[in-house]
């Protein structure tokens, strides 16, 4: 009975043994597009300082500022401000491939907005990361 309601997972990340809330609970949808709008503004702020605002030149700013956040703190500024970090399912160092990996497939966008129960992007499923509160 695997797919039957009685199984079905009571809170996002429950399959995936996270709590309900708190520290380690999975992060909820408007924290992050709040998250989303910060990084993404921050990149539009330093397009216009350095380069007279092109888009392709905010979409590099935006995935060099996720990649070195991912690698150096396990989350984007967005992320660190609203109290969130990326870490993997399995546990352990978050790596170098992932920050770069995930930030590849966030920027290509239709990663992100498909999302399974647990409220995962395809972008943290392909990589095994979860988005959760610090």
């Amino acid at each position: 009975m695997a797919n039957s309601p009685a199984s079905a997972s009571a809170w996002p990340g429950q399959r995936l043994g996270l709590p309900e809330s708190g520290p380690r609970s999975v992060a909820r949808p408007g924290r992050r597009l709040l998250a989303l709008a910060i990084d993404w503004g921050t990149a539009i702020l330093v397009s216009v300082a350095f380069f007279s605002y092109n888009a392709w030149a905010t979409l590099g700013v935006f995935a060099v500022a996720q990649a070195v956040f991912l690698l150096t703190a396990n989350g984007s500024v967005g992320h660190l401000l609203l109290g969130m970090r990326v870490v993997p399912i399995a546990g352990g160092y978050l790596g170098w491939w992932r920050p770069l990996v995930r930030t590849i497939l966030l920027c290509l966008v239709i990663p992100a907005v498909i999302w399974d129960r647990d409220q995962r992007g395809m972008h943290d499923r392909l990589i095994g990361t979860v988005l959760v509160r610090r």
